[in-house]
């Protein structure tokens, strides 16, 4: 059964868990999204915890920027569940999803570059858990 609820405790809200994110968390941009990422030990309730930014330089109007949160928040709640199912369930996944354009998208193409994030997370997620079992071998 698919969970579609996106609770408080999956959003990243500890100042000290950001600073980590920022400073030591891997990257890659999909077009209007830049995704910073990290595995942390703690052992919260939730598997993943998110962070979204809508940088106020590129969208002066708040209407503008909780439209695009509203819209980027809904579409990893919806398509969450293609990366939940493949995290170990030790580790906690923080995750940053910067909106890099100055154009303000439909939610067919957010959404849809969402599932591409998500879907290119899941494999680089898979690749660095290849990566640690090796080293522990």
């Amino acid at each position: 059964m698919r969970n579609f609820s996106l609770k408080k405790n999956e959003r990243l809200r500890s100042k000290n868990d950001i600073d980590k994110l920022f400073t030591s968390g891997e990257s890659f941009v999909i077009y209007p999204f830049r995704i910073v990422y990290k595995f942390s030990d703690s052992n919260s309730s939730s598997k993943a915890s998110i962070l979204i930014s809508i940088p106020k330089k590129r969208f002066k109007r708040a209407v503008k920027r909780n439209l695009l949160r509203r819209r980027t928040r809904e579409a990893y709640r919806l398509n969450k569940d293609t990366l939940l199912h493949n995290l170990p369930n030790n580790h906690t996944l923080n995750i940053a999803f910067l909106y890099i354009s100055n154009e303000l998208h439909d939610y067919s193409v957010i959404e849809k570059k969402m599932k591409e994030l998500l879907v290119r997370l899941n494999k680089e997620i898979n690749l660095t858990d290849t990566d640690t079992k090796t080293d522990k071998i």
